[in-house]
């Protein structure tokens, strides 16, 4: 029998669910719009969802600064 160990490799993923550990950007409209009508919105990064959570207690989506930041400098 051998002894080997399986590395796991150091990587970050937004796949299924990790992008619940963020706050995203949104266009106003469209998260005004949601809190009325209970319609899912898209994020700046694709992620699609309901907001429902305190935004300010998850750190910011990279994705959705990125982007974010391209559109609207400075």
């Amino acid at each position: 029998m051998s002894a080997d160990t399986l590395e796991k490799p150091d990587t970050v993923t937004t796949d299924a669910g990790d992008h619940d550990l963020f706050s995203h950007y949104a266009l106003k409209k469209d998260i005004e719009r949601s809190m009325f009508e209970g319609i899912e919105i898209t994020a700046l990064c694709g992620k699609k969802w309901r907001p429902s959570r305190d935004f300010t207690k998850f750190p910011v989506c990279g994705t959705c600064k990125d982007i974010y930041d391209e559109r609207y400098p400075e």
